[in-house]
């Protein structure tokens, strides 16, 4: 059989999915890029906010549409199914296997007899398969835990993920001395809220645990560690991240809010201030970390005021990086009976600002890179220019450094920075 895999959504669904493809490998089939050559194609799905919701419907409806040219079988997993599957079943017949959040070893069994399954309880979490790299790149995404316990009052993940369920540290390690072996520089940490990894099978936050034994293994690679929740990001872990040479000092801190009253109706514990401390005390230990955040605006009860009070404390953090997102109403949460809701062309005004508001932060923040040497990750080429990344940028979601000089693709070289824009930089090789 040959399998085409289509991941949409967040960095646990392409692991789960290399996963997949290992699999299926494992068991004679193959793993195919170009849609006209698949038997089967499975599309990975996203639920978590409306826009990734429309994402993946649209993806479906494309898939659909190509299957009258190409006659493979059009398989979707993953959370939109696990929300959504008596809906989505009725609504898109031409679908002909639905799977939810299901573990890679037993999709690929599925696959292989047909038929749906959309468990009662999420299978999020598995025993480590050899992987098989879906796109050529130089980093790879390791899931350490899924699902959560948090209480977030916007987060629909618990409705489709379930409580949190860690992976076992020594099946962690066996994974990223593979991904090591094939050759990969940098090892990206992820989970729902990477600072709660091993509280239900070790009794207590075990990241800097984890961390500690991966920066022991062999060679010259990065460790970066994202999703950190900032009501439960405490000393031990932000020291063990400083104090670790393989682990880049990037913090990836979601707050969500700068308003004391938006951030309780969000469910969260630390009031801005403790929030602002705990980011300062990161950036007196080291004042070249990065500090990245995502927020939420127009969320409901959301006023003027409120709005006011986020941009004053995005003004102080000055955080490197931030993401604005407008709140996404969904269904099954407590903030979705929440009254007084913002509109959305208010919304849409308040994330416009702000982000304006970030892109002068974070052409400030970046001066202080210019005239230093930075170690760059090489991960392809464009216009004349080697693309890079230093430890400051995140796949994906950061921007890139534009390098001039000779180097391979998958490999470090040391940059010397010349200018930047708001959220690029440009160098030179040494």
């Amino acid at each position: 059989m040959r399998v085409g895999i289509k991941v949409l959504g967040c960095p646990k669904n392409e692991a789960d999915c290399e996963v997949l493809a290992g699999i299926l490998k494992e068991r004679g089939h193959e793993i195919v890029y170009k849609v006209e050559e698949a038997d089967v194609v499975v599309l990975d799905t996203c639920a978590f906010i409306e826009d990734a919701k429309k994402e993946s419907i649209d993806e479906i409806f494309s898939f659909v549409e190509a299957k009258k040219d190409y006659g493979y079988k059009i398989v979707v997993k993953g959370c939109l199914v696990q929300r959504y599957y008596r809906e989505l079943k009725k609504e898109i017949p031409e679908v002909d296997q639905w799977i939810g959040v299901v573990a890679p070893e037993k999709i690929a069994l599925l696959l292989e007899s047909g038929g749906d399954l959309v468990p009662q309880r999420p299978e999020t979490v598995y025993s480590y398969r050899k992987r098989v790299n879906l796109e050529e790149k130089p980093y790879a995404y390791v899931k350490i835990s899924d699902g959560c316990d948090r209480k977030c009052t916007f987060c629909s993940i618990p409705i489709f993920k379930g409580n949190l369920k860690s992976r076992s540290m020594e099946d962690i390690v066996h994974e990223v001395e593979d991904l090591l072996a094939e050759g990969k520089k940098e090892i990206i940490l992820v989970a729902q809220d990477t600072t709660s990894y091993g509280e239900d099978l070790y009794g207590k936050q075990a990241l800097p645990d984890l961390l500690r034994r991966l920066n022991s293994l062999k060679g010259d690679f990065w460790i970066r560690v994202m999703y950190l929740h900032p009501d439960h990001l405490t000393d031990e872990i932000i020291d063990t991240i400083l104090k670790l040479e393989k682990v880049v000092n990037y913090f990836d801190v979601p707050v969500q809010h700068g308003s004391d009253k938006i951030l309780t109706l969000m469910g969260r514990v630390k009031s801005s201030k403790e929030l602002k401390n705990m980011l300062m005390k990161i950036r007196d230990k080291a004042p070249d970390a990065v500090l990245r955040t995502s927020v939420i605006v127009g969320f409901p009860e959301e006023t003027e005021e409120d709005f006011e009070e986020l941009k004053r404390f995005v003004e102080e953090v000055k955080f490197d990086k931030l993401g604005v997102f407008v709140f996404s109403d969904e269904e099954g949460t407590v903030a979705s009976s929440l009254k007084n809701k913002v509109d959305p062309e208010t919304a849409r005004r308040r994330q416009e600002e702000l982000l304006l508001l970030q892109a002068e932060i974070s052409y400030e923040r970046l001066d202080r890179f210019v005239g230093k040497s930075m170690k760059a990750l090489v991960e392809g080429r464009e216009n004349g220019y080697l693309i890079g990344r230093t430890f400051t940028e995140a796949p994906e979601v950061d921007g890139v450094v534009f390098i001039k000089g000779r180097g391979e693709i998958g490999n470090f070289l040391e940059v010397t920075i010349e200018e930047h824009d708001e959220y690029d930089m440009w160098g030179i090789a040494r």
